[in-house]
């Protein structure tokens, strides 16, 4: 495995998962109309803006995902403003010069609401001229945003696409337990919380019960909240965030776990270019075609760096800096937005990631970077019961305290591996953009648990 090879998404990934999706409901309903046996149509939303023009007044309607334009003729009604709640019926026109190249000319808006204050933020401008600290203190109004609620439509497709992708695979779904007796990543990194009088804390990790549902189901996906008591104040960490995970058994190498997420990523973004054409187009992104991925070890990750670049890291990780670098470089050789690099060092990595024994100290295990950021971290598991043992022994951990976990290896398992994806990394980097903050919907920090 020395060099850099590649694995080839589109192999991995079969064609029918590739083609036109179905997630993509017709114009109308997307946009929000909905059309009477009379023939009329009509649109409930918020008033967006207010514009008139040449005897007429445009009145921007704002659905759940679309600006729909209504031509009012005449007087406004009682109580029209920006921000009211309305029921606009009328009939659809075609004009090019339109949003989305047409508009409802009403022949009535009822008001169904008038708000109490104006918006603490400028919801009708093209985008929103405020600091990140102010977007979120006003979360529950920024968010009607268009551009702000366009960043979570598109991950609706991520995590859709995800779905289907594993169940079509073979994967079943499955919700485990996020108040746990102790963490599986190690360290001390855990929310602590008194259960009845008992401690426990919050998982880091579905880790080790997708572990053992693969003793049940033999391939297993969730997708569920993740947390992280990390003392971080970054642009590209958040303590709670969205973890989409898999487990898979009956595996002959971890190259297998990334062959998988090298398909499910094609699908993935194959669908968002799909259904979230006006997302995309509304936030200036650009959706990767998801080809062929270049794999590389670690040491030789950090040796290409240091040649190219200068950089003389020697330790046990990739900084930030790194993985920008590297992410420029497979970008202009291989022409490839993602790059896995393999081999971590074995003490890098928690207890249950097996090591390499063809490579003594390092592991057979995995991250993914996009664009320049770890995305993905996964590998192969230890499934032996004995090997899982001396190896807790040797990390100074008391096989006692892992009596529910062991049990899985002790009564037999498969060889097996996963990963775990973080959804707001990748939809930051998708989107382009410069803090992982905009990229949940209501993010949880060190400093932030409102709103």
């Amino acid at each position: 495995m020395d060099g850099i090879w590649m694995i080839d998404a589109a192999k991995e990934c079969r064609p029918e998962y590739v083609k036109g999706s179905s997630y993509l409901p017709p114009r109308g309903e997307r946009e929000g109309l909905r059309t009477a046996e009379d023939g009329q149509a009509s649109v409930q939303g918020f008033v967006h803006r207010i514009r008139p023009m040449g005897g007429v007044v445009f009145v921007v309607v704002r659905t759940g995902r679309a600006l729909i334009q209504c031509v009012w003729d005449g007087e406004l009604p009682d109580g029209l403003c920006e921000g009211a709640c309305v029921d606009a019926r009328g009939v659809v026109v075609e004009d090019a010069r339109a949003l989305d190249g047409f508009e409802l000319k009403a022949t009535s808006i009822e008001v169904l609401s008038r708000p109490a204050a104006p918006s603490p933020v400028p919801l009708g401008r093209r985008r929103l001229e405020a600091s990140l600290e102010v977007l979120l203190d006003v979360r529950p109004i920024s968010l009607r945003h268009p551009k702000e609620r366009a960043v979570w439509k598109t991950e609706e497709a991520m995590l859709a696409a995800y779905r289907t992708y594993m169940s079509a695979n073979g994967f079943t779904e499955i919700k485990t337990p996020k108040i746990v007796s102790a963490g599986v990543e190690g360290g001390a990194n855990v929310f602590k919380l008194d259960y009845f009088g008992r401690p426990a804390c919050l998982a880091q990790s579905p880790q080790s019960y997708k572990q053992m549902m693969v003793g049940v189901y033999g391939r297993v996906y969730e997708t569920a909240p993740v947390y992280r008591a990390e003392n971080h104040n970054t642009t590209r960490h958040l303590n709670e965030y969205i973890g989409l995970d898999f487990e898979m058994g009956f595996i002959r190498g971890f190259e297998d776990i990334m062959k998988m997420e090298a398909g499910m990523l094609r699908h993935m973004m194959a669908t968002v270019a799909d259904v979230c054409r006006y997302e995309i187009d509304l936030l200036e992104a650009v959706v990767p075609e998801v080809g062929k991925i270049p794999v590389i070890k670690f040491r030789e990750a950090k040796e290409l760096l240091s040649e190219k670049y200068g950089i003389k890291n020697r330790g046990a990780d990739l900084s930030p800096e790194e993985e920008v670098h590297l992410g420029q470089y497979m970008k202009e050789t291989y022409g490839s937005d993602f790059v896995f690099v393999t081999h971590y060092p074995a003490g890098k990595r928690p207890f249950y990631t097996r090591e390499d024994p063809a490579d003594p100290g390092f592991t057979c295990s995995f991250d993914l970077l996009f664009r320049g950021l770890e995305i993905t971290t996964g590998g192969q598991r230890i499934h032996d019961y004995d090997r899982q043992v001396e190896k807790m022994r040797s990390r100074g951990l008391d096989p006692a305290d892992f009596e529910s976990y062991l049990m899985m290896h002790k009564y037999g398992m498969p060889p097996h591996g996963g990963l775990g994806i973080g959804l707001e990394r990748i939809a930051v980097q998708l989107l382009g953009m410069h803090n992982i903050r905009h990229a949940s919907l209501f993010p949880r920090d060190t400093g932030r648990v409102d709103p």
